[in-house]
């Protein structure tokens, strides 16, 4: 059966997205699109740090970027800081971009591991771009310095995720989706294929629709409550599971940095968002080894300014659905999943769960091949996005409360197990097909948190005998380039000065 209609339900960050992407396919086939939210229902609305991709989503929509970050009180990110995380005291930067580049078909580190050995002190760090500029608090687009010589600069954006669904739904509703209030009440499913049919909101008026997107949040109203797909709870590898969020000011005036940050404290971590005017906030924490109370305390005596509203707390269980894509609905956002917001993946993967839907869709009609390889590839990606999250809280030298304890010491998946004895045996991290995580991400949580290099690859050295001068050069770019660049805040008043206050 055609495609016709097709059915969001639920607005928020997952809704918008969705339905600004979709709203391109107007352009070949007049298929009515409609999303169905409701303004009683609340939207979690705490994702606001992002990663590249997002700049890539973007730019697909035509979006213009100074225009975006002055609507959404947007910052640039140019990685996330550890604090506390391998031992409390110490702190590394995950950085965007590589460190330095492959030499010889060799990785950049096992090349610098190699040269450690025979005396040169130089940090790893000194050869990334992303990270020099985090450190002192500098930005420029590659655009303003485009030079042969000199690194490409990977940045993402600090966001207001409400403020984000609001642009997106004014760039949506003016590619004719249609926006309905209301509360969906009753879902009517097809007595013989089981899909879902028609939907009803709280005005009474029947919906009728070919293919449904949920966007519903954590309850999963269609993909869960009236198809019952069931969840895969992965609570044994991550263990927080509960949250509290909340705003600030940043009451001593100081300039937001150009990176997140992320503080582990003794059952959970807080993390910490710079947007133009104020911080986002928030601690996830484990409710088996702290209570609400003092989560809420630990956060409020480590913010930077007075509360701006009243703290959110969240209840999640981390895992996924048994299937994303199930007869003819596919859950985006909360509705799909939820992974912890530790590297920032939960904007992420609706992006690339819109993008695979558009890639794999037809108007048509829909195919168990479309459905099955939905599935299948977003499967894979959530299991190595899990992995590498696994590896923050397993990689911890911290032996201070019972939470690290049990973190140090639990069973993680065998694919983790093997990419940390890799390594650990030469330094090489193999990418699978189109893993998020790059190699320079993998060797910076590993190494930032304690698990270090035993051998070298057999390469590396000789490849370092002959590119002395070549990574001279490299770290010499990268300074080079970092002196030249405005400071973060300054970049921003110059480019995309907020329009008006953060919402409250």
């Amino acid at each position: 059966m055609a495609i016709e209609h097709i059915v969001i339900v639920g607005g928020g960050t997952a809704g918008w997205m969705a339905a600004a992407a979709l709203s391109r396919i107007r352009d070949g086939r007049p298929v009515a699109i409609t999303v169905i939210e409701s303004e009683q229902i609340g939207t979690v609305g705490v994702g606001e740090a992002t990663i590249p991709p997002l700049v890539e989503f973007n730019q697909a929509l035509g979006i213009d970027e100074r225009e975006f970050l002055a609507e959404v009180q947007g910052t640039f990110k140019l990685g996330i800081q550890f604090v506390n995380w391998g031992q409390v005291g110490e702190s590394y930067i995950h950085p965007f971009g590589a460190y330095g580049y492959d030499i010889g078909g060799i990785n950049f580190h096992q090349v610098w591991h190699s040269l450690r050995g025979r005396g040169d002190k130089r940090p790893l760090q000194l050869f990334n771009l992303e990270t020099m500029a985090a450190y002192y608090g500098k930005f420029s687009r590659t655009e303003d310095y485009a030079r042969d010589d000199l690194p490409p600069m990977n940045y993402a954006y600090h966001i207001d995720a409400t403020a984000y669904a609001r642009y997106l739904r004014k760039y949506a509703e003016k590619r004719g989706v249609v926006r309905r209030e209301g509360i969906v009440e009753q879902v009517a499913l097809d007595p013989e294929s089981g899909h879902v049919a028609k939907l009803t909101p709280s005005d009474g008026e029947e919906i009728e629709g070919d293919f449904f997107v949920d966007c519903t949040g954590f309850r999963g109203l269609l993909i869960e409550q009236a198809l019952e797909t069931g969840y895969e709870d992965w609570t044994h590898f991550l263990p927080c599971d509960r949250a509290v969020a909340l705003p600030c000011n940043r009451d001593d005036g100081s300039p937001p940095p150009p990176f997140t940050r992320a503080t582990a404290h003794k059952a959970g971590w807080q993390w910490q968002v710079p947007l133009q005017r104020r911080n986002g906030n928030g601690h996830v924490y484990c409710s088996q080894f702290m209570e609400a109370d003092e989560a809420h305390d630990i956060l409020v005596q480590n913010l930077a300014g007075k509360p701006t509203a009243e703290p959110n707390h969240l209840r999640f269980v981390t895992g996924r659905r048994k299937k994303f894509w199930n007869k003819n609905v596919v859950a985006l956002g909360l509705a799909s999943g939820f992974m912890e917001p530790l590297e920032s993946t939960s904007i992420h993967l609706i992006n690339t769960g819109v993008n695979k839907l558009i890639a794999t869709m037809s108007l048509d009609g829909i195919t168990e091949a479309q459905a099955n390889t939905f599935n299948r590839l977003t499967v894979k990606e959530y299991e190595r996005i899990r992995d590498f999250l696994v590896l923050h809280y397993k990689a911890t030298r911290r032996d201070d409360s019972p939470f690290w304890d049990y973190c140090r010491t639990m069973d993680v998946p065998d694919s983790l197990t093997e990419k940390i004895e890799l390594f650990k045996a030469n330094g090489q991290v193999f990418r699978e097909e189109d893993e998020l995580f790059t190699t320079t991400s993998w060797t910076a949580v590993m190494m930032g948190q304690g698990i270090s290099m035993e051998g070298n690859s057999p390469m590396a050295a000789a490849v370092a005998d002959t590119s002395a001068q070549e990574i001279d050069e490299m770290a010499k770019s990268i300074q080079w380039l970092v002196q030249q660049m405005p400071g973060h805040h300054q970049y921003l008043q110059r480019y995309c000065p907020a329009r008006e206050p953060a919402p409250a």
